[in-house]
């Protein structure tokens, strides 16, 4: 267009310039002429006249033949720019793409076609006029004025980016947009947009992303990482999460040599391996799981357990398998064994006869309970309740073992096996041991003197609590932690590992999908696990945030999802108490906040912590709560929460009342100290 438009101009001034220069030359030449010629005035007046006809006439004639050429073409021009006008008018009407046209300098909208009416929600009438601003979300202002912006910086070049635009009824679509100029007319410049949409697309997007981040953040917390090497070249690919568990550089895909990854920490392990993944090459063998030592982060060995399969593909034998760090499961099993010995050494020198019965059968006896026998611990096993129990009081003591009522606990007559006789306190409480129900019995010798004030039903009590803490707790805490070690956790990591395989090999894409969301979803599970199960062995925020920070991340865990207000005051203390004392601090507030949920029905509830002069800490929780009746108080917490307090050198005081809330009071020294 700018070169028809040049054209025509010079043709416009040529044409005049022929004309000016022809008529100067025919007046100056025709007047000298008819001068030289004829002397009569009259005549030459005559001859004038006809001159000046003659000059009109011809070039007339001679414009009508240089400027009909000229309007034929401006006449077909205009009839081509009204065709193609037309044409453009119906492919933009028809096209299924919604499109619409917008003023550059005021940003309204000057028309749109029916797919735009239909995308948007809106009528053409409604969008007529409607300033463009109006289809961005609100919080899309920025990103809106910033595209605006740089359409107007360049207002002749095309423009194309992702946006996300609002319909009639509130709901966003994202929309691929591309905005061109159209016409510049009068000063105003004309832009045509086209747009197509890329919601689900880009959801699909987003959603594989996510799906992919979910899974790598799975493994990284499950310390699981995958790999795929060729079995004959022992190249292939590793995931970053393997590699980082090895301590190496990761995050490109490039393939890597098996012996620069996986490195055992000793040559025999490194031969077995070798072995193993021969016998997987050669075909003797499909499946390989085994634990092997490696060498990790900073040089450390880390313990993994490699689970490998073969598979043929594309004529070529593929190892394809997993690497979990178990370290962390290994230490955890030595921590149960070590607190088992903790236990079995407790039952050894407890001074009370402590006698597990299933039915009316000893299957435990500790030693303080043989010795009151005057027999040895074996020699109990199997005994039956009538060998042990005088005759006359064997009735009451079993009605008293069916009812189990409090307070009326009976002291029967026991007998040793060469037919003396002693009386004992006695106090039972159901319990599981060995995976059974059973009868937990904890017996003082009432002979002794000093035995005597065990009448007092608050040393009943507690010891009542004491074995019911001593037996029930741990071993369901054994079972608890056995089962999701062995049972939940382990289904759960295989399901994880058929997931992953199935999406890999998963060539439609909404299957796929499924799968991924599946593993995501077990993964989310046998985290919740791992977490619940480290938090059972030792609360970790004490060992990585300290007490303070400890207690506000539990604090605000267990409250964020409860409707009782919380409010914190936990000041910095100005020396780190001892392991022992954190944690007794710990759990007291644990249990104390717990008891809140639980039991309060308070609207609110106050934790703080401050240091008291430098010698100690100070713990104080307090509820707006029902409170309770001190005297009345049986439950096992309670208990719990006095005898850590104590057990580190420090004193608790709860103070409450039914219906003015309940404050518990928390001193503890910074030290550990001897209890009296």
């Amino acid at each position: 267009m700018p070169l028809v438009e040049s054209k025509a101009r010079g043709l416009v001034w040529r044409i005049a310039l022929f004309y000016v220069l022809l008529g100067i030359c025919w007046i100056l030449f025709s007047d000298q002429l008819i001068a030289s010629l004829f002397a009569d005035v009259r005549t030459v007046t005559r001859l004038q006249s006809w001159k000046g006809v003659v000059y009109m006439v011809g070039t007339g004639l001679l414009l009508y033949l240089l400027l009909r050429p000229l309007v034929d073409r401006l006449l077909l021009a205009q009839q081509r720019l009204v065709n193609s006008e037309s044409r453009y008018r119906e492919m933009f009407e028809a096209s299924p793409s919604p499109m619409w046209t917008y003023d550059l300098e005021t940003m309204r909208i000057l028309d749109s076609n029916p797919a735009a009416s239909s995308f948007l929600g809106w009528s053409r009438g409604e969008l007529r006029g409607m300033e463009m601003h109006m289809l961005w979300p609100s919080e899309s202002r920025e990103y809106y004025d910033a595209g605006v912006a740089a359409i107007r910086a360049a207002p002749d070049q095309p423009y194309a980016r992702i946006e996300r635009l609002r319909t009639s009824d509130g709901s966003h679509r994202d929309v691929e947009m591309r905005s061109s100029e159209l016409v510049f007319v009068g000063g105003n410049r004309i832009r045509l947009i086209v747009t197509f949409d890329r919601t689900l697309e880009l959801q699909s997007q987003r959603s594989r992303e996510q799906a992919m981040a979910r899974l790598q953040e799975a493994q990284r917390l499950a310390r699981l990482g995958s790999f795929e090497i060729d079995s004959q070249t022992r190249r292939g690919h590793f995931s970053p999460i393997l590699q980082h568990l090895l301590g190496q550089a990761g995050g490109d895909d490039r393939a890597r040599a098996l012996q620069d990854v996986l490195v055992a920490a000793d040559p025999v392990n490194q031969a077995r391996l070798d072995q193993l993944l021969d016998e997987l090459a050669s075909g003797q063998a499909q499946k390989m799981d085994v634990l092997l030592p490696f060498i990790g982060t900073s040089g450390q060995e880390r313990l993994l357990r490699l689970r490998v399969q073969a598979v043929d593909e594309d004529r070529r034998r593929l190892l394809r398998g997993t690497a979990q760090d178990v370290t962390e499961e290994q230490q955890t099993r030595r921590l149960l064994g070590e607190r088992e010995q903790q236990f079995a050494e407790l039952m050894r020198i407890l001074p009370d006869g402590v006698m597990i019965l299933s039915g009316e059968h000893v299957i435990y006896a500790n030693p303080a309970c043989a010795g009151l026998f005057a027999r040895q611990s074996e020699r109990l096993l199997g005994e039956p309740l009538s060998a042990l129990v005088d005759a006359p009081d064997l009735v009451r003591l079993r009605e008293y073992l069916q009812s189990g009522v409090p307070g009326e606990e009976p002291s029967p007559c026991m007998r040793r096996e060469d037919g003396s006789t002693f009386r004992v306190a006695l106090s039972c409480s159901d319990a599981r041991y060995g995976g059974q129900q059973c009868k937990l019995l904890v017996m003082r010798d009432l002979s002794e003197p000093e035995r005597m004030r065990y009448d007092l039903a608050n040393s009943n009590q507690e010891l009542q609590a004491m074995g019911r803490q001593l037996f029930t707790a741990q071993e369901d805490e054994r079972r608890a932690i056995s089962r999701e070690l062995h049972d939940d956790i382990g289904q759960a990591i295989t399901a994880m590992k058929l997931s992953a395989y199935a999406a890999m090999g998963e060539a439609d894409a909404d299957r796929r999908q499924e799968d991924l969301h599946a593993l995501a979803e077990t993964a989310d599970t046998t985290l919740d696990k791992l977490r619940n199960l480290s938090m059972l062995l030792r609360p970790p925020q004490l060992d990585a945030l300290g007490l303070e920070a400890a207690l506000r991340w539990h604090a605000g865990t267990l409250m964020r999802n409860s409707p009782v207000h919380l409010e914190l005051d936990i000041q910095a203390l100005p020396q780190r108490p001892e392991r022992e004392v954190e944690q007794a601090c710990f759990r007291i507030a644990q249990e104390g906040l717990t008891n809140v949920l639980r039991h309060a029905r308070a609207r609110s509830v106050s934790l703080a912590l401050e240091d008291g002069e430098g010698t100690c800490l100070r713990l104080r929780i307090e509820d707006d709560g029902r409170g309770f009746e001190p005297a009345d108080a049986s439950g096992l917490g309670l208990v719990i929460m006095r005898e850590r307090a104590q057990s580190v050198g420090g004193q608790l005081r709860i103070d409450a009342l039914p219906g003015r809330g309940t404050r518990i009071h928390l001193q503890l020294p910074y030290a550990q100290q001897a209890t009296s």
